[in-house]
């Protein structure tokens, strides 16, 4: 374990090896996926995709998302347990970007910086929520009428 609650050269050896992640986050309900696989038609995909209520929901989605592609034999996953900024600072987003940019070309390397900041926007969104007392979320403190 390290700064970030979990081991980086675990998560980066993850990164270099499945062919299938899922990223989940704290904060946000959606998850990061990440399909390194490729053929003569298709690249990598890199999205957000809703969390799925079970391992057979994931990879029945899976298969609609990517039908010339076989099941993969597992979906590797983990959980960021800190702040979108940090996956960047901890060289954690650099390692999906080069992994995915080794096997798509540029165009993946433009999807990351998109999903990455589509990331952002879903991060700065829930705790806009939380600090309102949105739905899912109770107000601390609820301003008195004057």
């Amino acid at each position: 374990m390290d700064d970030y609650g979990l081991d980086i050269d675990e998560v980066t050896k993850v990164i270099d090896s499945a062919d299938v992640l899922v990223v989940r986050f704290a904060l946000l309900d959606k998850r990061l996926l990440i399909d390194s696989r490729t053929s003569e038609q298709e690249g990598p995909v890199i999205t957000l995709v809703q969390k799925a209520t079970s391992v057979e929901e994931r990879f029945k989605s899976l298969k609609q998302m990517r039908p010339r592609f076989p099941l993969p034999e597992k979906i590797m996953s983990f959980m960021w347990p800190r702040h979108i900024e940090t996956l960047r600072n901890s060289g954690i987003w650099g390692k999906i970007q080069q992994r995915l940019t080794s096997l798509g070309g540029d165009t993946m390397s433009e999807r990351c910086d998109e999903i990455f900041g589509e990331l952002m926007r879903e991060e700065k969104a829930e705790v806009l929520e939380a600090i309102r007392g949105g739905a899912g979320y109770q107000a601390l403190w609820e301003r008195t009428p004057s």
